[in-house]
C-alpha cells in the first residue's frame, strides 16, 4: 500500500487566484469546483468561491485549496512574521511549504515566479547544506522553502 500527502491551503475568498498563480509557477492541470457547483444557490454569497481546488503537475507538484465559507478578506497574520536572523528562521507560522528539486536552475525558475510580489525572507542562493536555498512568503501569505537536494545524504 502506498499513500501520498498533499498540502491543502485554506483561503478567504482568493483560492481560485492562488491556484491559478501556483499553476503558472509549477505547471500542471488545475481543477476548481465552486460551492454553487455543489448545490449552493447561485445567488448565495459564497456560490462562486472554491469548495475544492487542486493543481497537479507531472513533475510531482501538488497543492489543494479552498475558500473558508463566510471568511472573505485577508487571513489573520501569524503571531510573528517569518524572518531570518543570524542564520536562524524565526516564525509564528504553523507550517511552510517545501519544494525541493535536483538542479539549481530548475528550482531557481520556480523561485523567480513565486517571488513575484512576495516578501523575500532569505534570497535564493548557495547554502552550507545545499547547492541552493531560499525562503519567501508569497502574496497569498504562504511561506515557501525552495532548495536543491544535496549530492549526499545528511545523517
Amino acid at each position: 500500500m502506498s499513500i501520498t500527502t498533499t498540502t491543502h491551503l485554506n483561503f478567504r475568498g482568493n483560492a481560485r487566484e492562488a491556484l491559478e498563480f501556483y499553476q503558472s509557477v509549477f505547471g500542471g492541470q488545475i481543477m476548481v469546483i465552486a460551492y454553487g457547483d455543489f448545490g449552493l444557490p447561485q445567488d448565495a454569497p459564497d456560490a462562486d468561491k472554491v469548495v475544492w481546488g487542486q493543481v497537479a503537475a507531472d513533475n510531482g507538484f501538488r497543492v489543494m485549496a479552498y475558500d473558508v465559507p463566510g471568511q472573505a478578506g485577508p487571513a489573520p497574520a501569524p503571531a510573528s512574521p517569518t524572518s531570518r536572523e543570524n542564520g536562524v528562521t524565526l516564525t509564528g507560522s504553523p507550517f511552510f511549504l517545501s519544494v525541493r528539486g535536483d538542479s539549481v536552475e530548475e528550482v531557481g525558475g520556480y523561485w523567480e515566479k513565486l517571488a513575484k510580489d512576495a516578501t523575500i525572507v532569505e534570497p535564493y542562493g548557495p547554502a552550507r547544506w545545499a547547492p541552493a536555498f531560499g525562503l519567501l512568503t508569497d502574496r497569498f501569505g504562504v511561506t515557501w522553502i525552495l532548495d536543491v537536494a544535496a549530492p549526499y545524504s545528511v545523517a
